[in-house]
């Protein structure tokens, strides 16, 4: 499978020490997310590789992600087989029909809605990967259109959070207030 990469997203973490990367590369069958994130939590410092599939819709085929955190060995693999979607092969009811994943440690997921976001609001049933307890929950966030250019309401029904991010023409997030800020380089 060869990509064309279309764009670089850097962002640094404002709630905690952390940095996270993310290319943007077209395939044949759709999309595909490569990042690697660094980050100290409540267990120490983690340092993640991921990479989110999806097909030409937007809608999240699978997820592998691997890395170390605080020396221990991190591998997961998740994959959404047309709404059944499975965590290391164990069938995950509780997110059954989710279009997208979330990842809990990187504002690089934001992109697949808000790619597929139209003139309004868009509602969305996210398979909420929460890190570092390594589960996935339901998630519902909507994304709505303000009248200011670039700027999205998104709000996450299960949380209660609700802000408005800052997106660059590509869908990626640059400003979460509070949590992210990061900048956007676009291949030529």
């Amino acid at each position: 499978m060869t990509a064309r990469h279309i764009a670089t997203a850097r962002w640094r973490a404002l709630d905690r020490e952390g940095q996270d990367t993310c290319r943007l590369g077209q395939t044949d069958d759709g999309w595909i997310l490569l990042g690697h994130a660094q980050f100290r939590d409540v267990l120490g410092m983690a340092s993640l590789n991921y990479v989110v599939r999806c097909d030409r819709d937007w809608v999240t085929q699978s997820v592998d992600l691997a890395g170390q955190h605080e020396g221990s060995e991190v591998r997961a693999k998740v994959v959404n087989d047309g709404g059944t979607w499975w965590f290391d092969d164990r069938q995950q009811q509780s997110v059954a029909g989710a279009f997208d994943i979330d990842l809990s440690f990187t504002p690089a997921t934001n992109l697949m809605p808000l790619r597929r976001l139209g003139t309004e609001e868009l509602p969305v049933s996210a398979a909420w990967f929460q890190y570092p307890c390594a589960k996935l929950v339901p998630l519902d966030q909507t994304y709505t259109r303000t009248f200011v250019p670039n700027v999205m309401r998104y709000s996450a029904k299960q949380t209660k959070f609700s802000t408005e991010i800052t997106v660059d023409e590509t869908g990626f997030v640059t400003r979460y207030p509070g949590l992210w800020e990061g900048e956007v380089r676009h291949e030529a």
